[in-house]
């Protein structure tokens, strides 16, 4: 017991140089505990973020954009296959289609506007003056005529049989404004209405509009906060294939794959079992550049945990020493006086640990403080550097830039890089009690590591040159 009181009394022989060891310490444990809760938050986020974002294949039928392009609708059929690949969790299919005012007593929310005169049918041209039908203004001395058609948007209606996904309402998340959501996997006619469709049409939970010839209640009105997204209506899949008439057609679907790690062999495991039929992509590049931040971070972390372990070692090491060379002729006694190498190593430990653990004590508190604002800190800096790189650091299109070859549109492009940026915004670390665990065994290495060297130090001194040396 005389070693451990001897010990800890000897801590406190200078206060002000104590206090001042006690302070470095306590930054140097502070820092190792807040890049431990650092390290662990950002490495479960990336768990999380290999699970949900970017991790889906996009398939559609071969030469079909949109309502661009051609090619023939995929089935359910062979959708199939695609839910038997390895890795693939889910699959969400959709069959689209446009209602006009042949088909529908709907009205579009959508006004045409100059593009959409521009690039809708009977956009307007400019073609040699011929006679025509339609209105026309005749340019002097050009011989043609500027033919002006006026063009209503249709109303887009999405059959799906998944609602919790984003590609049924064009890339954007949805909420259900007023009334409920609606069986996405039965036959019903029931349709979930956008905010401005609602709205332009005087539309409510309970009414009903007219499609295909056909009474549909309106069970819920949704918004997704955009002008499109609010203008279309959204139906069981197989109450759209069935009122148009499209027996188990779908226009795209999107395959769910359990983990970011296995997307690309999904990926090629779907394209070899649709063959030729489909167009399939993923979002790979995309997915990867949300997760490089937080690699990023993680990295610094470890780094910044090593520094910090082995600033505090050093600290203890450079105050041992200096402590053993003031005490050398008091260790010389000691050994005259017939007390053993271990005795007098196992008091200058005790000392050792004494000041380590004042220094976590307080350390403890300021990683506590730290942890959460050192990682969002870690994690903007590393998202802004990341995001420069991508596009070079200038204007898209700009030399160095990297705008030409990744994917910077699109609705599922917007909606992983709406979902990377609230995944970021997110990571919040909490120091808990592995953490503590960790944190308390670090500095006990700090300890250890620093009583080493003057340990060995003073199992060379020999009592009679320590007390010629004084």
């Amino acid at each position: 017991m005389n070693l451990f009181s001897r010990g800890i009394r000897n801590a406190f022989r200078n206060v002000i140089r104590t206090s001042s060891i006690i302070i470095i310490l306590a930054l140097s444990i502070g820092l190792s505990i807040a890049m431990l809760a650092a390290k662990q938050a950002v490495q479960d986020k990336i768990a999380t973020v290999k699970q949900s974002v970017g991790n889906t294949v996009n398939i559609s039928p071969a030469g079909f954009r949109g309502f661009e392009g051609g090619g023939t609708a995929l089935t359910s059929d062979q959708l199939a296959k695609v839910s038997k690949v390895s890795h693939v969790i889910s699959v969400t299919q959709m069959l689209s289609d446009r209602l006009d005012s042949n088909t529908t007593n709907l009205q579009s929310a959508i006004e045409a506007g100059q593009l959409g005169q521009r690039f809708g049918p009977g956009s307007s041209d400019t073609q040699p003056q011929l006679p025509t039908t339609d209105s026309s203004s005749s340019s002097p001395g050009t011989g043609t005529n500027t033919i002006t058609r006026s063009f209503t948007p249709p109303v887009t209606i999405t059959g799906t049989n998944n609602l919790s996904t984003t590609a049924a309402f064009n890339g954007n998340s949805a909420k259900i404004t007023s009334g409920a959501t609606i069986n996405a996997s039965s036959d019903e006619n029931v349709a979930l209405v956008g905010k401005a469709l609602a709205e332009k049409n005087n539309l409510s939970v309970g009414s009903t509009f007219t499609a295909y010839n056909t009474t549909i209640t309106v069970k819920g009105i949704y918004d997704t906060g955009t002008t499109f997204g609010n203008g279309g209506v959204v139906v069981p899949l197989a109450t759209l294939q069935r009122l148009s008439s499209q027996s188990g057609a779908v226009t795209s679907a999107t395959a769910t794959i359990d983990s970011l790690d296995n997307l690309a062999t999904a990926t090629t495991a779907i394209k070899s079992a649709l063959g030729s039929d489909a167009d399939v992509s993923n979002s790979q590049d995309v997915a990867s550049q949300t997760v490089e931040p937080l690699e990023s971070v993680k990295k610094i972390s470890v780094f910044s945990l090593v520094g910090a372990v082995a600033a505090g070692a050093v600290i203890i090491l450079l105050t041992m020493m200096m402590i053993v060379r003031e005490r050398k002729r008091e260790i010389g006694v000691m050994k005259a006086i017939g007390a053993s190498n271990a005795k007098i190593m196992g008091q200058f430990i005790v000392e050792a640990l004494t000041l380590t653990i004042l220094g976590l004590l307080v350390g403890t508190l300021v990683g506590i403080a730290a942890a959460s604002p050192i990682t969002k800190t870690l994690v903007t800096n590393s998202t802004t550097s990341s995001q420069s790189q991508q596009f070079g650091g200038g204007p898209m299109g700009a030399p160095g830039s990297n705008a030409g070859s990744r994917p910077v549109g699109g609705p599922a492009f917007r909606s992983i890089q709406q979902t990377s940026r609230q995944t970021l915004q997110n990571i919040s670390a909490s120091v808990g009690g592995s953490t503590l665990a960790l944190g308390a065994g670090l500095a006990m290495l700090i300890a250890i590591l620093g009583s080493a060297v003057p340990a060995y130090i003073i199992s060379t001194i020999k009592p009679a040159e320590a007390m010629r040396s004084e």
